[in-house]
C-alpha cells in the first residue's frame, strides 16, 4: 500500500511519461488535480477509486491521501511536475510523517513545455542563459520580488500570473525592465485551443485581457524568437 505522486504534464494528455501511465493503470485509486484531463483518470483501472480534488482544501487532501495510503496504491495525479508549484513536497512530508510509504514520477513541467508549444524556447544562446521561474501569488499574500526578477536577467517565466498581469507587467517596469522587453502569455498551452499573445511587456495585460487560464506569462528577449521558429503553417493559421 502506498501513494505515488505522479506528474500528468501541462495538459497535453500525451505528455504523461511511461512511468506514470505505468503506475496509473495499476493502481487502486487516483486523486487528481480538476485540470488533469479526463483521458489520463481514464487510464486507472476500471474498478479504481476516482476522486477530483476541486473544492477540497489542501488539509482534506493530506488526509484523504493518507486515509487511503494505508488501504490502497494510490495515484496522486498532479499537473505538470509534482514539485514544480504543485505543493508535492508538502504532500510528501504529510504522508512520511504518517508512516505511509511513497514515490514520486516526475513530469513535464509548463515551466519549459508551456513556452515550447508557443515556439518559445526559454533559453537560446547569446540571448538569454538562464531562467527565473516565479509565482503571482506568494503563499503569504505578499507580493513577488519585482526587484529580483527584473535584475535576474535571461528569461522570466511566471506561473498563475494571468489574473494579476497588470499589476505584474507594472511591478516588472518599475523595477526597471524596459517596457518595450518581448511578453507572452500562453494560455491553456499545450491543448488543441491554446491561445498565444505575445506584445511588449507594456502592452501584454492590455493585448492578453480575456484569455482564459491557466497561462503561463513568458518575459525576455526569448519570446521574438517564436516567429522565426515557427513552422509557416502555424503562422499563416
Amino acid at each position: 500500500m502506498s501513494v505515488t505522486l505522479v506528474g500528468a504534464g501541462p495538459g497535453d494528455p500525451g505528455l504523461l511519461t511511461v512511468r506514470g501511465l505505468e503506475r496509473l493503470r495499476a493502481c487502486d485509486a487516483v486523486v487528481y488535480d480538476r485540470l488533469v484531463a479526463e483521458e489520463l483518470v481514464d487510464e486507472a483501472p476500471e474498478d479504481a477509486l476516482r476522486i477530483c480534488r476541486d473544492g477540497l482544501s489542501q488539509d482534506h487532501v493530506d488526509r484523504l491521501l493518507v486515509e487511503l495510503g494505508r488501504e490502497l496504491d494510490v495515484v496522486r495525479l498532479k499537473g505538470g511536475d509534482p514539485f514544480v508549484f504543485g505543493r508535492g513536497s508538502e504532500e510528501l512530508e504529510v504522508l512520511r510523517a504518517a508512516g505511509i510509504e511513497y514515490d514520486v514520477v516526475p513530469g513535464v513541467s509548463s515551466l519549459a513545455a508551456v513556452p515550447a508549444a508557443a515556439w518559445i524556447p526559454v533559453t537560446h544562446r547569446g540571448l538569454s542563459d538562464r531562467v527565473t521561474i516565479a509565482t503571482a501569488h506568494a503563499a503569504d499574500g505578499s507580493e513577488p520580488d519585482y526587484d529580483g526578477l527584473a535584475a535576474a536577467g535571461g528569461t522570466l517565466v511566471l506561473f498563475m500570473g494571468l489574473a494579476r498581469l497588470p499589476a505584474l507587467a507594472a511591478g516588472l517596469i518599475a523595477a526597471g525592465l524596459p517596457a518595450e522587453t518581448p511578453a507572452a502569455v500562453v494560455s491553456r498551452g499545450t491543448l488543441a485551443d491554446q491561445a498565444v499573445v505575445s506584445a511588449p511587456l507594456a502592452e501584454l495585460p492590455a493585448r492578453a485581457a480575456g484569455l482564459p487560464g491557466p497561462a503561463l506569462v513568458v518575459v525576455g528577449e526569448v519570446v521574438a524568437l517564436a516567429e522565426s521558429l515557427a513552422p509557416l503553417a502555424a503562422l499563416s493559421a
